[in-house]
């Protein structure tokens, strides 16, 4: 037998390596606009969400695991463990029988403290407040604005469809708002917060609504701040749908993914929610709610048409008529409701298929009445305000989360 040539074998082998580095950066890789801050870091963010992805999209495929446990047991290997600080007391509990983790400050005051009850991202279907960059979110508004903070551990589905993480959001902020409860963690009932990001912020402007129709609460939030929200599904062929569809963090494909999964495990009604032929021109009086054409600035519209929907199947509605209600799409309610709303801080993002649900609530809010901080990110992407731990951490990030929680503090 010859002798084995180990530096040609190592040179072949690293050869190899090399070609499949190159083939699966091929694969993932997305071009990033020009005015990508940190682009290197950008870059890999995208490698390793589009890998992420892939690896899910795969292990469903092939009846392994499902998608969203997959995205679950990924997102969760990096969750912080619920500890107290220097600075703040961090409990798990129940309020209401649903789990929340409770962020209570150390510094004692004579005044009463502010309080905020937030929902985590993850397209109602992944993630949890153990989540590094949440709890680290917690901890900073807890402690840098006195505040108790209350972020809820919701159902999530598939294992729990809609209505079961909204309904887990509003016991939980029911409770909390009772004025013994408030009186037990020294909160100002008239200094109150309901926020949440992503899927969160979805709840959270669900929430208030839901809270302004309640005659059984009598404290109502003062403010509602809502980052990066999902506010409609009626429409997912939005000029941000359009210019964003695989864009880093969450494309097209995957709020597809995540809105279906929220009502469903039906695949039929995600491609459909793909394709934006799940809803018909027979529901007029809500498109109406959602008509980006009347409703986002010029700038934004660029050189796309719209194109109400007239050629979807008829059969989802009455099969999951959930998918219209306002608990679930909170941009599709009329404004006298929208009128008894709070002073509201948005934020979006340019390179998000969310943005444009936010320009839109920001502009109906604006319409009927409510006051509005619409703080808009041109160079930003989805998902931003999670960029805040190592080793995905982001100047921008930075500055969105001390920008929210200066606004807080000026507002709340």
């Amino acid at each position: 037998m010859p002798p084995v040539n180990w530096t040609s074998f190592m040179a072949l082998k690293l050869l190899f390596f090399t070609i499949a580095a190159i083939f699966v950066a091929y694969c993932f890789y997305k071009p990033l606009p020009e005015n990508t801050e940190e682009r290197w870091k950008m870059t890999g963010l995208s490698w390793m969400f589009g890998t992420v992805t892939r690896v899910a999209e795969f292990t469903d495929m092939i009846g392994m695991v499902d998608y969203m446990d997959m995205m679950n047991l990924l997102v969760s290997s990096n969750n912080a463990p619920a500890t107290s600080d220097e600075n703040v007391t961090v409990t798990k509990t129940t309020f209401n029988n649903v789990p929340v983790h409770l962020y209570v400050p150390k510094k004692s005051l004579h005044t009463q403290r502010r309080a905020m009850i937030y929902f985590h991202g993850g397209g109602w279907c992944i993630g949890s407040p153990a989540m590094k960059p949440c709890d680290l979110l917690m901890r900073w508004v807890a402690h840098r604005l006195n505040t108790v903070a209350v972020s809820v551990d919701y159902r999530l589905a598939p294992a729990h469809h809609f209505p079961a993480p909204f309904e887990d959001a509003y016991a939980v902020t029911k409770y909390f708002l009772q004025k013994g409860i408030l009186h037990l963690y020294n909160v100002d009932p008239e200094r109150i917060c309901v926020s949440g990001d992503s899927a969160g912020g979805n709840l959270a402007a669900a929430v208030t609504q839901q809270l302004q129709e309640d005659s059984e609460v009598d404290v109502k939030p003062k403010v509602q701040a809502l980052i990066y929200p999902a506010l409609q599904n009626i429409d997912l062929d939005t000029p941000s749908y359009r210019d964003n569809s695989d864009m880093p963090v969450l494309n097209r494909k995957s709020m597809a993914r995540f809105w279906s999964t929220y009502f469903t495990t039906d695949k039929s009604l995600f491609e459909a929610m793909e394709s934006n032929t799940h809803i018909t021109s027979e529901s007029n009086t809500l498109i109406k709610f959602a008509n980006w054409s009347n409703l986002l600035p010029e700038e934004l519209k660029k050189d796309h048409v719209y194109h109400s929907p007239k050629d979807g199947r008829s059969e989802f509605l009455k099969k999951y008529p959930q998918i219209t209600d306002p608990r679930a799409a909170p941009l599709l309610v009329d404004d006298e409701k929208l009128s008894k709303l709070p002073l509201t801080y948005i934020v979006t993002c340019m390179y998000d298929v969310l943005r444009d649900d936010g320009f839109m609530y920001a502009t109906r809010l604006k319409h009927a009445g409510v006051q509005v901080m619409h703080d808009h990110y041109d160079n930003a992407f989805h998902g931003m305000l999670g960029f805040i731990t190592w080793p995905t951490d982001q100047s921008l990030g930075m500055r969105m989360v001390n920008n929210y929680i200066k606004w807080l503090n000026e507002n709340l």
